[in-house]
């Protein structure tokens, strides 16, 4: 019985090809993704204006940012760069609140 159900099998062991992940060429720069230091940079930048000028917004973003560094982060890449960069986001955020507590108003609202 299991001679005939190899006998109708439709796949060909001929035509199968082991997958190879792609070559990393030094020379090809598109093929590395740059969004995780794009974002790290971007939440360094937001949350130092957060903190010099306690805008809540700028703590926000630079939080948002710092998630999508972490999340978009290969596991070879440098750990403390992105947790340094986390850490001083959620101390945007904490220390702009802890400046003034009243709900953020974004800077679109009107007064």
């Amino acid at each position: 019985m299991h001679a005939s159900n190899h006998a109708n099998d439709p796949r060909r062991p001929d035509r199968e090809h082991r997958y190879k992940p792609p070559v990393a060429n030094p020379n090809n720069a598109t093929a590395e993704d740059l969004t995780p230091d794009y974002m790290n940079i971007l939440g360094m930048i937001f949350s130092m204006c957060g903190l010099m000028m306690r805008l809540k917004w700028c703590a926000w973003v630079a939080l948002y940012c710092s998630c999508i560094s972490f999340a978009n982060s290969r596991v070879n890449d440098e750990t403390k760069q992105i947790v340094s960069s986390f850490m001083l986001s959620i101390s945007a955020v904490v220390m702009a609140y802890l400046q003034n507590p009243q709900p953020m108003t974004p800077p679109w609202a009107s007064y």
